[in-house]
């Protein structure tokens, strides 16, 4: 893996926030603030995905970014429906702009996500070409947008939520113009588009459906051992307070036995899987919270080095987090409250990392 800036200048970093620390004011009961940002406490990349009108027009959310991560991943400005809105027009502006502030801040950028069954723009639900021309439409697609990042994007969630609940296939308008083997020939189109970009298989469920997670690693492993340039999975881990800690370090656990790199690729945890109308955000619920986190964590750091590609949060904040709205419900699922202050769920998250 590729050494980056915030990683190479960590203790120096921490030397200097603790010499800070020394002079600072300390809190109620003696204790001093942690003034660190979150990726320093971590032996890999610490991150979360970013929503782009946020950096660009919220000073304490960029504020923010640049502090607590070195590694960031597009929520939505790299998926096809952005990048080629109309067949042949690609639009890169958004995801430049990314680009350009993580570089600017010493971070990695990991791209999300070329191909996937929604964010699709109508011109590629309205197309009528046969076979090839769905294949060439494809290929077109992923190497214009792996190439126009070559050198500044490090690696891909290739393909996202092919597999479905029964661990099937998701039957989708790729499989169906394209057949099951499209998900090998996009990893390959796009290595031959950037043959240094690491290449993941994204999708969720791992923790809570051994059926859906068995069906990952077959696909994922029966792809390497054909000689297929894919190089990990991103566990999504959009999961819950109710689901069981050793449940999430068995999944953890599994995955990487298989010797690929493992991200933590859309990590949240939910407080309100039940959708109560009437939850309020309290002492015990923050610290529930932050005892899953910390044990995820965990798990995760006792991971082989050269395994541990990274933790990314689906989102910054409570504020910006896709699911009160996705799900018509108050939820607390981010390690940052509405006002971006860091919750209890931060610590865990540390705490994790000792």
């Amino acid at each position: 893996m590729k050494m980056y800036f915030k990683l190479a200048v960590c203790s120096t970093l921490m030397l200097a926030c603790s010499k800070k620390e020394q002079a600072g004011t300390p809190e109620p009961g003696g204790t001093t603030p942690d003034t660190t940002g979150l990726y320093a406490h971590a032996g890999f990349p610490v991150g979360a995905s970013i929503n782009i009108n946020l950096l660009k027009n919220n000073a304490t959310y960029s504020a923010l970014v640049a502090k607590e991560f070195n590694s960031v991943t597009p929520e939505n400005v790299m998926k096809m429906d952005a990048i080629q809105p109309t067949q042949g027009n690609f639009t890169f502006g958004e995801a430049d702009y990314l680009v350009s502030f993580a570089k600017q801040h010493g971070m990695r950028v990991h791209g999300h996500a070329l191909v996937w069954y929604q964010a699709v723009p109508g011109w590629v639900t309205n197309f009528t070409g046969d076979s090839s021309a769905w294949e060439n439409m494809l290929k077109t697609h992923i190497q214009t947008e792996v190439a126009h990042f070559k050198g500044k994007v490090v690696s891909w969630d290739v393909v996202n939520e092919a597999i479905d609940e029964d661990g099937t296939l998701r039957k989708n308008l790729w499989l169906q113009h394209l057949g099951p083997d499209y998900i090998a020939r996009s990893f390959q189109y796009a290595h031959q588009a950037d043959p240094d970009a690491l290449l993941f298989y994204n999708d969720y469920g791992h923790e809570y459906s051994s059926v859906k997670r068995a069906a990952i690693i077959t696909l994922v492993t029966g792809m390497k051992n054909r000689g297929i340039p894919v190089d990990g999975f991103g566990m999504q881990m959009h999961t819950n307070t109710s689901v069981p800690d050793n449940a999430i370090s068995a999944a953890i656990t599994a995955v990487a036995n298989t010797g690929l790199k493992v991200h933590i690729s859309e990590l949240d945890i939910s407080l309100n899987p039940n959708n109560d109308q009437n939850m309020t955000y309290t002492a015990a619920l923050a610290s529930v919270q932050s005892q899953k986190y910390q044990a995820l964590v965990k798990a995760y750091n006792a991971l082989p080095a050269a395994q541990k590609f990274g933790i990314t949060t689906w989102d910054v904040s409570d504020a910006d987090s896709w699911i009160p709205p996705y799900y018509h419900r108050p939820d607390w699922p981010l390690p940052f409250d509405a006002s971006y202050k860091r919750k209890a769920a931060w610590q865990g998250i540390v705490n994790g990392l000792k």
